[in-house]
């Protein structure tokens, strides 16, 4: 059986691991594996677990739903090819019941495509099979960090109304128009960066820097998926709905 984790020494790993545990500096999550490989939910769980977290698993896209509905843990970690129900699959079925839960996907496809079809769908990350144990638990530190600087800005600036929009930071809740928004930890970010700074154009750039909040190399236009997608979701409640500007070879801006 094919690992699909680069995985050094042991006494490299446990320092890795250390470095991951420095890291992370806050208390411990619970994690949800989902993944058909037995092998790599033991390296990945272990990993995690080092670093603080409590870690469940599941083996297949069916399994993990019914975890998710069971432990309600505070971020999933799925592979895309899966049994019964993959990746894409439970991704899609989280989103439409209104599970905002953040996501990382795990794949073996060198493919932008699949890339964007996942961030469409709503996952919060993607990472690219084989990877590290080291880069797997910084992005789920990144993620998990995203998410407790929200509830932070909550506490001081809960709650942003700007036109029709309103957004709660503390219940991660977006209405327009009265009509509540399902979205994703990441955007809501960017929902929050755009309409926070009514008029001014951000670049794609600063948009990642606003939204993801760690140092992994991805690609700015992946900011032109996010925004698409908030852009439909709006759009579903509000035919007319155009204050998202996109600006020529700028980025983008909320129409003041």
């Amino acid at each position: 059986m094919e690992l699909h984790l680069r995985v050094s020494g042991q006494g490299s790993r446990r320092r890795n691991l250390k470095h991951a545990r420095r890291m992370m500096r806050r208390p411990m999550a619970r994690i949800l594996l989902i993944d058909d490989d037995p092998t790599l939910r033991e390296v990945v769980s272990l990993a995690v677990s080092d670093a603080g977290h409590a870690v469940t698993t599941a083996e297949d896209g069916e399994a993990g739903w019914q975890a998710i509905q069971k432990a309600r843990p505070e971020l999933v970690v799925s592979d895309i090819n899966m049994p019964r129900l993959d990746g894409f699959a439970l991704l899609r079925k989280l989103r439409a019941a209104g599970e905002a839960v953040p996501l990382i996907l795990l794949t073996s496809r060198d493919s932008e495509i699949d890339e964007a079809l996942g961030l469409e769908l709503g996952a919060d990350d993607y990472v690219m099979k084989p990877f590290s144990a080291r880069v797997l638990v910084a992005r789920i530190a990144a993620l998990l960090r995203r998410d407790e600087l929200r509830k932070k800005d909550g506490a001081s600036t809960s709650r942003v109304t700007l036109g029709k929009l309103a957004l709660d930071a503390e219940r991660l809740e977006v209405t327009y128009g009265g009509a509540r928004i399902e979205v994703t930890v990441t955007e809501f970010k960017l929902l929050d960066a755009l309409a926070k700074r009514p008029g001014i154009v951000l670049s794609r750039e600063r948009l990642l820097e606003l939204t993801r909040d760690d140092d992994s190399i991805v690609a700015d236009r992946i900011i032109d998926t996010y925004v698409r997608r908030l852009r439909r979701k709006l759009e579903a409640v509000d035919a007319g709905f155009a204050e998202i500007e996109t600006v020529t070879g700028a980025g983008y801006r909320w129409r003041a």
